[in-house]
C-alpha cells in the first residue's frame, strides 16, 4: 500500500523494543509533492527558450553586423572614455560624498545647512540639466579669477580653455554623484552602534582617528552595497555625456548609427553587451569587497561562486546516491 506524501515510513521488520535505535535509523521521510512548483518551472523554461530562440533566429538583430562592430576601434575608443569618466567621477563623487556626509553630521549649523542644501539641490536637478548648464558655463563666466574675496584678483584664466569636454563631463557627474553618495555614507555612519563611538571617546582617541580606524571601517559594510548600486548607475549615466560633445561608448555607437542607419540595432546591441560586461565586473568586485569586510562580523565568510558550485555538485551526487540506494 502506498503512503501519502510527507508521511514517515518505518521499517520495523526484525525490530524489538530493546532496539529503538535500529528503528530510527530505518525511518525514511517521503518529500511532499509540489506540482505547482514544477508547472511554474516548466512555464519559465519555455518562455526563456522562446526568448533565446527569437534572439538568435530573428534576422532583424543582424548578429553578423554585431560581431563586426563589437571590437571596432571607434567602439573601443568610446569604451575607454566611458571607463575614464566613470573612474574619475566615482573617486571624486565618493570623496565629495564623505565630506558632505560629515558636514551633515557636524555640530556646526552652517556646515549642516550648506551640506543639506547641496544634497537637496543636486538630487532635485536632473543630471542632463547639470551637464548642459556646465557645458554653457562659459557664457555666464568668461573668465575665472583667484584672489581676495570682494577684493583684487591675483590671476585670471579663460574658463573655456580649462573646461574641456572631459572636464565638464567629470565635474558634472561628480557633483551629481556626491549628492547621492553623501546620503549613502551618512546612512552607513549612522548604522554603526553608538557604543563604538562611546568606547572610542572613552579611550581618548582623537576624532579623526576614531573616524578613520573605528567608525568608517564598520560603516563600510553598510555603505558598499548601496554605493556599488550608485556606481552601476554612474556607469550607465555616462551615456549622457554624449550631449556635451564627448563621444563615450554610447556616443560612438550613436555617431556610427547616424552614418550607417541600417546598423542601428546591431550598434545598440553592442552598447548593451558592453554595459552588461561592465556592470557584471563591478558586481563581482562588489562581492569580494563585501566578503572582505564581512570578516569578524559573521561566523563564516559567505562562499564564493566556485565554492557554491562545488557544494552544489557534491550535494547532487549525494542525493543521486541516496535515491539509487532506495
Amino acid at each position: 500500500m502506498s503512503e501519502p506524501p510527507g508521511a514517515t515510513v518505518t521499517l520495523t521488520e526484525g525490530t524489538t523494543a530493546d532496539e529503538p535505535s535500529k528503528a530510527l535509523t530505518a525511518q525514511r521521510v517521503l518529500p511532499l509533492r509540489r506540482p505547482g512548483r514544477w508547472i511554474a518551472t516548466a512555464v519559465v523554461l519555455v518562455l526563456v527558450a522562446q526568448f533565446v530562440h527569437g534572439l538568435i533566429t530573428n534576422p532583424f538583430y543582424q548578429w553578423e553586423r554585431w560581431s563586426y562592430w563589437f571590437l571596432r576601434p571607434t567602439i573601443l575608443d568610446g569604451l575607454l572614455i566611458t571607463l575614464e569618466v566613470t573612474a574619475y567621477s566615482a573617486v571624486l563623487g565618493l570623496v565629495g560624498g564623505i565630506l558632505l556626509a560629515l558636514g551633515r553630521l557636524s555640530k556646526n549649523p552652517v556646515l549642516r545647512a550648506v551640506s543639506w542644501t547641496y544634497v537637496w539641490a543636486l538630487r532635485s536637478i536632473p543630471l542632463i540639466v547639470v551637464l548642459i548648464f556646465l557645458y554653457n558655463f562659459s557664457a555666464l563666466y568668461k573668465t575665472l579669477s583667484v584672489g581676495i574675496p570682494f577684493g583684487p584678483a591675483f590671476f585670471s584664466f579663460d574658463e573655456s580653455r580649462l573646461a574641456t569636454d572631459m572636464v565638464v563631463a567629470v565635474i558634472g557627474l561628480s557633483l551629481n554623484e556626491a549628492a547621492y553618495a553623501a546620503e549613502v555614507v551618512r546612512g552607513g555612519i549612522l548604522s554603526v552602534d553608538q557604543g563604538q563611538h562611546e568606547a572610542a571617546a572613552a579611550l581618548g582617541l582623537p576624532k579623526g582617528y576614531q573616524f578613520r580606524k573605528i567608525v568608517f571601517p564598520q560603516a563600510l559594510r553598510s555603505i558598499i552595497p548601496s554605493y556599488v548600486n550608485q556606481l552601476i548607475g554612474l556607469v550607465k549615466g555616462t551615456s549622457l555625456v554624449f550631449y556635451v560633445s564627448l563621444l563615450d561608448l554610447f556616443g560612438s555607437a550613436q555617431t556610427m548609427g547616424s552614418t550607417y542607419p541600417g546598423d542601428i540595432v546591431p550598434l545598440l546591441l553592442v552598447v548593451t553587451v558592453w554595459y552588461l560586461i561592465l556592470t557584471s565586473v563591478v558586481s563581482v568586485i562588489q562581492f569580494y569587497v563585501e566578503r572582505h569586510y564581512a570578516r569578524g562580523a559573521t561566523r563564516s565568510l559567505p562562499p564564493t561562486p566556485l565554492q557554491k558550485l562545488r557544494t552544489g555538485l557534491t550535494d547532487l551526487r549525494a542525493r543521486i546516491r541516496r535515491e539509487a540506494a532506495l
